[in-house]
């Protein structure tokens, strides 16, 4: 069954005893009756011998553990799936560096097809905040810009338990913080066209982030808020090419 416990991480270090194992030693947890919930099928009918797990070497809290299981658990697909995975994550390697390599100060970003996506929800933010008063309504378009694929990748680990698909939504959410970038660092020149047309020089009180940081009294600081979003766009970038990729690995050796 399980070397490590899923709920309370507990180590089994018996290996004879693992192969037989129903419940965990430690907590009392029946293994059968938590496939059923993380899986929503009926007891006995989810082979966990299809769930591949890898825990690490060092000590994690019990807390951790589950946590890492959670978002490290792979299952058996079909090649076809799999080297479609392949295929996805190919293309979001190559197109996710091209972000990464954009420098802010060129907005190039902006010319992408995905800042058209995220700016459809950038829109709707203003809307969906809007009850909130007259800041969270301008900072709302950025905040649901993010949200958005905070939820997807929430959606995929608790509703459909695919890590992968989660690992895409994390390199959204990466490509969306870049995304920002430009925009927070307009804030004092105001020269980036607006949505409707003309800049924000042209259209006093129009630009969301002049409005933001000058009401945070942190205008000055427009340059190094916009390097800090950018830098942690990158590195959540990063972080889903390693998820990603360690997820594929884990399949193809799922596969042979």
């Amino acid at each position: 069954m399980y070397q490590h416990c899923p709920k309370c991480g507990f180590e089994n270090p018996d290996p004879e005893a693992v192969k037989t194992a129903k419940t965990c030693a430690q907590c009392g947890l029946i293994y059968d009756k938590w496939l059923k919930q993380q899986f929503h099928a009926p007891a006995g009918e989810v082979d966990e011998a299809e769930v591949v797990h890898w825990v690490p070497t060092v000590s994690f809290k019990p807390y951790l553990r589950r946590a890492w299981l959670r978002v490290t658990e792979v299952f058996y697909l079909d090649r076809f799936t799999y080297y479609g995975h392949i295929a996805i994550y190919g293309i979001l390697f190559v197109w996710g560096w091209q972000f990464i390599l954009m420098e802010i100060p060129t907005g190039e970003i902006g010319d992408s097809f995905m800042h058209n996506i995220n700016l459809i929800f950038h829109e709707a933010g203003h809307i969906v905040f809007a009850p909130f008063g007259w800041f969270m309504r301008v900072l709302g378009g950025s905040l649901l810009q993010l949200i958005l694929p905070l939820m997807v990748i929430g959606v995929f680990i608790h509703q459909y338990h695919n890590n992968f698909g989660a690992s895409v939504g994390l390199w959204w959410f990466g490509q969306s913080c870049m995304d920002l970038g430009p925009y927070i660092a307009d804030a004092r020149a105001l020269q980036l066209m607006l949505l409707g047309g003309g800049t924000g020089a042209d259209r006093p009180g129009a630009h969301d982030w002049e409005n933001i940081l000058a009401t945070l009294g942190w205008l000055a600081h427009d340059q190094r808020i916009a390097s800090m979003v950018d830098g942690f766009g990158t590195m959540m970038m990063l972080l889903a090419f390693v998820w990603g990729g360690y997820l594929l690995w884990q399949q193809r050796h799922a596969l042979n």
